[in-house]
C-alpha cells in the first residue's frame, strides 16, 4: 500500500479492530493463576545465550521506527537484514539508509498488513523491532517470539490484560526476550534520579508521580503518521491510554517486579471537551466536526503498591498545556520533581526551598550518560532513544538480562485496560495482575550499569 489513502484505510481498520477486540473481551484484572516457567525468571533475571552479532528486522519504519534504524546503524554489532512496512516507498527509503551505512541492502516486505509473517519465517533474524501502530504490537511480537526471535516493541506493549498475559506466556514458552522500548527510562534526569535513589539520597521511597501530558490535537486530526490511527482510540475508549512514559521511570525507582509490585488502581476522567472544540474551530465541515469522543481530557489514576507506596499517573493529550511527564519521586529524606528539574534533600542545600536539578548532575550523573553522551547527541528525544537502543544490543551481545523484560512490559501496559475498567465503574478500585506470579518478592533490583 503505497498511497496515503490506502495506508490510512489500513491503519484505521486496524485501530478499529483492536478497539473492538478490547471491548469484546472481559479480561479478569487479577490475571491468570497458571504456573510460570520456573527456569525463565530466576532472581537475577532471564538471559538468553550471547550473540556475536545481532541480525535485526524492522516492522514499521515510520517516524519513530525510522529514528531507531538511524540509531542501530551507529551501534557496533548490528546488521539490519530486513524491513517491513505497508508503505513501500518508505521501506525503500529506509533501506537506502542501511546501504549508505555500508551494509548490504536489506530485504523489503511490503505486500500488505500481514507481511511481517513472511519476514518472521526467515532463519537469519535474531531480533524483530516493532514500531507499528498499537493494534499490531502483540501480533507481531507473538509471531516473532514464536518463530525463535527476540522481540522489541514500542510502547505500549499491549492494551488489554489478556494480551499482556499472551506476551508473558509466549516469552516463557519460547524463552525469547520481549522488551518494551520505554525510552523515558533512559532520560538523563530519570537515570540521574535512579542513581540518587540507589545511593539512598531520598531515604525510603513513599510516593511517585508521572504523566503523559502532551497536546496531540493537531496530530490526531492530521493525515499522516499517528494521525492515521491514534484518533480512533479517543473515539471509543476512556482511561489512561498511554501510561508507560510517566510510569516507567517511577516503577524503575520503586523496584516494581523486583522487590515491590503494583497492587490495585483507581481511575477517573474529566469531561471530554478538547477534541470537539478543536474540531469545531479548526476543521472544515464534515464527519470529524460532528463526531463525539469518549476519552476524557484529563485522566488521573492512583496506584498503590504491595509495599504501601502510592503513585499518581495522569494522561492528557487533548487540551492546550505544555508538555510534562511530571517525574516526581518522594522519599522520607527528600524529593525530586521534573519540568523543570528541582531537588530538595533534607539537610542539604538549606531551608525548605528547591535547588536546581543541574546542581546534582556532576555528582549523580548516571554512568550511561557519562559514557554515551557524545554518541547520543542528535538522537531522538534528547538522546534517550540512543541509550535504550544501545543497552538492548549490549545485553543481547553479552547474554545479560535486559533492563526491562516481558514482565515489566506487561505490568506497565496492563494499567491501560485496568484504568478503563475503573473509569467505567465510578472509579472503583481494580486489582492489577502479578505477571511474575510471586517472583517479584525474590527478583533483584536493577543495578547502576556503566
Amino acid at each position: 500500500m503505497s498511497d496515503k489513502t490506502s495506508r490510512r484505510d489500513f491503519l484505521t481498520r486496524a485501530a478499529g479492530a483492536g478497539v473492538g477486540l478490547m471491548v469484546a473481551k472481559e479480561a479478569t484484572a487479577g490475571g491468570r493463576k497458571g504456573k510460570a516457567v520456573s527456569s525463565y525468571r530466576p532472581a537475577e533475571g532471564f538471559a538468553a545465550p550471547p550473540l556475536d552479532v545481532i541480525r535485526m528486522a524492522f516492522v514499521g519504519v515510520g517516524l519513530q521506527g525510522g529514528s531507531h534504524v538511524r540509531n542501530f546503524l551507529k551501534i557496533p554489532g548490528v546488521e539490519i537484514v530486513a524491513i517491513c512496512d505497508v508503505d513501500g516507498p518508505r521501506a525503500s527509503e529506509v533501506g537506502h539508509w542501511v546501504i549508505e551505512a555500508g551494509q548490504p541492502a536489506p530485504d523489503l516486505y511490503t505486500r500488505g498488513e500481514e507481511d511481517y509473517r513472511r519476514l518472521c519465517e526467515r532463519t537469519d533474524v535474531d531480533l524483530v523491532f516493532n514500531a507499528t501502530p498499537w493494534r499490531w504490537h502483540v501480533p507481531v511480537g507473538v509471531e516473532a517470539m514464536g518463530s525463535g526471535k527476540h522481540a522489541a516493541v514500542e510502547v505500549p506493549a499491549a492494551y488489554t490484560v489478556d494480551d499482556c498475559w499472551l506476551l508473558v506466556e509466549t516469552a516463557e514458552r519460547t524463552r525469547r526476550h520481549c522488551v518494551m522500548m520505554e525510552n523515558c527510562n533512559y532520560g538523563r534526569s530519570e537515570l540521574m534520579v535512579l542513581n540518587m535513589v540507589r545511593q539512598g539520597l531520598f531515604g525510603e521511597l513513599l510516593h511517585g508521580e508521572g504523566a503523559y501530558i502532551h497536546d496531540l490535537r493537531a496530530i490526531k486530526f492530521s493525515d499522516a503518521n499517528e494521525g492515521l490511527w491514534r484518533l480512533r482510540h479517543s473515539v471509543r475508549r476512556n482511561g489512561n491510554l498511554y501510561p508507560t512514559h510517566g510510569l516507567g521511570p517511577v516503577a524503575q525507582c520503586m523496584d516494581i517486579n523486583r522487590g515491590d509490585q503494583f497492587d490495585f488502581l483507581t481511575s477517573m476522567s474529566s469531561n471530554a471537551r478538547g477534541l470537539e472544540l478543536y474540531a469545531r474551530e479548526n476543521l472544515e465541515p464534515g464527519d470529524l466536526r460532528r463526531r463525539s469522543y469518549a476519552l476524557g481530557d484529563m485522566n488521573t489514576s492512583l496506584i498503590r503498591t504491595k509495599k504501601g507506596r502510592t503513585i499518581m499517573l495522569q494522561h492528557d493529550t487533548t487540551t492546550p498545556r505544555p508538555y510534562s511527564r511530571i517525574n516526581l519521586i518522594q522519599g522520607t529524606r527528600g524529593c525530586f520533581t521534573g519540568y523543570p528539574d528541582r531537588v530538595h534533600i533534607e539537610g542539604r542545600g538549606g531551608g525548605h526551598g528547591w535547588e536546581e536539578g543541574d546542581a546534582y548532575r556532576d555528582e549523580f550523573e548516571h554512568p550511561l550518560w557519562r559514557k554515551l553522551e557524545a554518541e547520543a547527541e542528535g538522537a531522538g528525544h534528547g538522546g534517550m532513544d540512543y541509550l535504550e537502543d544501545y543497552r538492548l544490543i549490549e545485553c543481547l551481545l553479552n547474554g545479560e538480562p535486559t533492563d526491562m523484560d516481558v514482565y515489566d512490559a506487561a505490568a506497565l501496559s496492563a494499567v491501560i485496560e485496568v484504568s478503563e475498567k475503573s473509569v467505567a465503574n465510578r472509579s472503583k478500585p481494580v486489582g492489577l495482575p502479578d505477571f511474575t506470579r510471586g517472583h517479584w518478592e525474590r527478583n533483584r533490583p536493577l543495578g547502576i550499569v556503566g
